[in-house]
């Protein structure tokens, strides 16, 4: 964890995150068509709100389990992505603990439990506004070629 840029001190690695996750989302139409929102990042770390609307309840007149699924999904591509080395899901997993309701915000928060080589292993808690545990999601990261943003001069490729 951290041994992504082992150069960087710790603020340059915090900056870094925080331009990746703006770049990020600049592109990330899905995230902000749902209005998720990126409320923290830092490296192997990543914070993200959704506040539950009518037009994303299910027959139940709850919140679909897709939407937690791709707020949970978005603050894992955040963290996973925050040292600046492209990288997507390779698998993920969720469990339901308890209904979300029309008008919650939903908080999703991620970090990093182990990388190495070009995998990594990622936890994101999603709870509502009063602490209520909604779902516990698992993402299985693969890191491939590239960076989301120009890496910083005298960082290696």
């Amino acid at each position: 964890m951290g041994e992504h840029h082992p150069a960087l001190s710790a603020a340059d690695a915090q900056a870094l995150a925080e331009r990746v996750a703006a770049a990020m989302y600049g592109r990330d139409t899905a995230a902000q068509a749902l209005g998720i929102r990126l409320t923290r990042v830092a490296p192997g770390r990543a914070e993200a709100a959704m506040t539950v609307r009518a037009d994303m309840l299910n027959g139940h007149a709850i919140c679909h389990g897709g939407f937690i699924f791709t707020l949970a999904d978005s603050a894992f591509a955040y963290a996973c992505n925050s040292y600046n080395l492209n990288t997507v899901a390779s698998g993920c997993a969720i469990d339901f603990l308890a209904p979300a309701r029309e008008g919650d915000v939903l908080i999703a928060v991620g970090h990093e439990r182990s990388a190495s080589g070009r995998t990594g292993v990622y936890d994101i808690e999603v709870t509502n506004e009063r602490g209520d545990k909604i779902a516990l999601f698992r993402g299985r990261s693969y890191r491939i070629k590239g960076h989301v943003i120009e890496p910083p001069a005298g960082v290696a490729a």
